[in-house]
């Protein structure tokens, strides 16, 4: 199956991307476009989405959370404000309202009863929340539709995700429960929540949520906050460790009345949150304090550590020396064993010394290195390798020698070499029946 074609984009919406493009400086165009597709083409709420990730915060498209945040509204110490409707004044008045209260109280109670008995045939769709930012700014949309652009900053964002803001940044959260099918909700947006006075003292001093009933995530948290009546707001903070309802005003209330109680709730719970702030930056100086604590328990450890490594590495290096030392004596002493040995061999496979009456022989003298002379008698016909073994087998003779005449002084090849395989005999040699040879030592060459 082809996957479908994207929908091309309209001139305003194609301004929307390149412009929040350039302020969130993302590379990506599809990134830019699935973003702001995903906020309803709302750049406003895109921006702050991108922002509040950058600083760590998670997206609001991501799941909730398994343990969503509990907010306490069972504290008996919140404050509750309820505005009454006015009374009927006069005797028009008067008579408007009982004439009207009859049809009014058929009028709700039918509709409270066709309500009920709709749960039973198809089951409230406000109760599965599965985009609670579409709501939210959906909500605003519609809001804005109606009431215009100038109102009090509307969080765009999960309900969650306002709690734990607030939580994390320690301020008061304003939650506004909007009823569309109650009469005082129209007079309620245009004439105190969207006045100067209002939106000012709310944007300076709080984070403000706010949703339809009407909308699932609206619903859910109406379910949470069980409101009287509306318009509804409430006050939550962070009381005694928890989020916690501290103000509920219900009812149709005036822009100096709303700001006056809000102040009011402000000042009464002000200690709690100076509390939770004192409380909160002793903890970070303790998680500090311990933090530098570990650091310095560890770098004490990476320097316990460090030394350790070094004994080791030297206890390494002294027992590979002194390995190698031993290695050497045994090398050494084979060396030496196996010299000895092949001596012995030499000395075995030499030709018996001629007779002194010999007219063959030749009589050799031999000087050592150390000063020590040998003698010994050999035949010309014998080849200079016999005179090599001869020395070679004598405990005087160093391990590498060469044999020496005097004058003219020559270097004998008594050793086989690739140009002369087999040695000159003695005769061939040149040597007389009398010789006087030097042994010189090439050991250290």
């Amino acid at each position: 199956m082809a996957a479908p074609e994207e929908q091309e984009l309209s001139q305003a919406q194609t301004e929307k991307l390149l412009q929040f493009q350039d302020l969130t400086g993302l590379e990506s165009m599809d990134q830019c476009r699935r973003t702001l597709e995903q906020h309803n083409w709302n750049i406003e709420a895109a921006v702050q989405d991108r922002l509040n990730e950058q600083e760590g915060v998670p997206s609001v498209f991501n799941p909730p959370p398994s343990r969503p945040l509990q907010v306490n509204t069972a504290d008996h110490r919140v404050y509750s404000y309820i505005v009454s409707r006015p009374q009927p004044r006069g005797l028009l008045g008067w008579s408007y309202y009982l004439i009207m209260l009859p049809f009014r109280f058929t009028y709700y109670t039918l509709l409270d009863i066709f309500r009920f008995a709709l749960r039973f045939i198809r089951p409230d769709p406000r109760g599965r929340v599965t985009d609670p930012v579409g709501d939210v700014v959906s909500f605003i949309h519609s809001f804005e539709e109606k009431y215009g652009r100038s109102h009090p900053v509307f969080y765009q964002g999960t309900y969650s995700q306002a709690l734990n803001d607030a939580k994390r940044e320690l301020r008061y959260l304003l939650v506004y429960l909007h009823g569309e099918d109650h009469q005082d909700t129209d007079d309620f947006c245009r004439n105190t929540l969207c006045t100067e006075e209002v939106l000012t003292f709310i944007n300076t001093r709080m984070l403000f949520w706010a949703c339809s009933t009407s909308r699932p995530e609206g619903y859910r948290v109406s379910q949470a906050l069980r409101e009287n009546t509306y318009p509804f707001l409430a006050m939550i903070m962070l009381k005694d460790r928890k989020m916690t309802v501290v103000g509920r005003l219900e009812g149709l209330i005036q822009p100096e009345d709303l700001v006056n109680q809000l102040t009011f709730i402000m000042e009464a719970n002000q200690t709690y949150l100076m509390s939770e702030r004192l409380e909160r930056e002793e903890r970070n100086q303790t998680q500090v304090l311990r933090q530098q604590q570990d650091e310095a328990y560890l770098a004490s450890l990476r320097a316990d550590q460090e030394k350790e490594r070094k004994r080791r590495e030297e206890q390494e290096q002294r027992r590979q020396e002194e390995e190698a030392a031993r290695q050497s004596v045994l090398a050494e002493e084979r060396r030496r064993r196996t010299l000895e040995e092949e001596k012995e061999r030499k000395s075995e496979c030499l030709p018996p010394e001629p007779a002194l009456d010999d007219p063959d022989s030749v009589k050799i003298v031999f000087k050592l290195p150390n000063d020590t002379r040998v003698e010994r008698r050999f035949l010309f016909s014998q080849s200079l390798t016999v005179i090599y073994d001869f020395l070679f087998s004598l405990r005087e003779t160093p391990e590498k020698f060469q044999i020496v005449t005097n004058f003219p002084r020559r270097v004998l090849p008594c050793l086989p070499t690739e140009e002369q395989p087999n040695p000159p005999t003695l005769k061939e040699a040149g040597l007389s029946r009398s010789e006087v040879l030097f042994v010189q030592d090439l050991t250290d060459d």
